[in-house]
């Protein structure tokens, strides 16, 4: 069986996201998204929110899991059985920190590959801190989530409020 893990925040998780998740389940025979629990960061959501979330936005795709995970993406690839961590691509910008990334884990684990995925033109632009930072000034969403997690960060962010 070919699977890889897709790890990240997704805090939240954005079209762009889903772009990539689409694209790589198509890849592999099982994809495994894992939702890093990072305690040096401050999350609009906690960790079981953002599972539940993308459960519910991937629903769709039959060979998704999602799981969490904290500590080293090449340690829960292994502990997965995977053999291929997938990372998206936006800009410039994101493939000079991902190689460096992708250069490290190849270091620590040499038997672990890193499959780029270059999002589609029409969220190139998109990010997770972007949709909270339009979000925190009620603006418009829309383009940016699918509507159940557009419903979560207006829940989330009147609960702030």
């Amino acid at each position: 069986m070919r699977r890889a893990v897709y790890p990240g925040s997704f805090d939240p998780v954005t079209y762009g996201h889903l772009d990539i998740i689409t694209r790589a389940s198509e890849q592999f025979d099982e994809l495994i998204v894992g939702v890093l629990r990072n305690s040096s960061k401050t999350p609009l959501f906690s960790v079981n929110e953002r599972v539940k979330i993308l459960k519910e936005v991937t629903k769709k795709l039959g060979n998704v899991r999602i799981e969490s995970f904290e500590g080293l993406s090449v340690n829960f690839v292994r502990d997965c059985g995977a053999k291929v961590i997938v990372r998206g691509l936006r800009a410039i910008t994101d493939f000079e920190y991902e190689l460096q990334m992708a250069q490290t884990n190849r270091i620590m684990a040499p038997d672990i590959d890193t499959m780029f995925f270059v999002t589609g033109l029409e969220y190139a632009y998109l990010s997770s801190t972007t949709v909270k930072e339009v979000a925190s000034f009620g603006g418009d969403l829309e383009r940016f989530v699918p509507p159940y997690v557009l419903e979560e960060i207006r829940r989330k962010i009147g609960e702030k409020n």
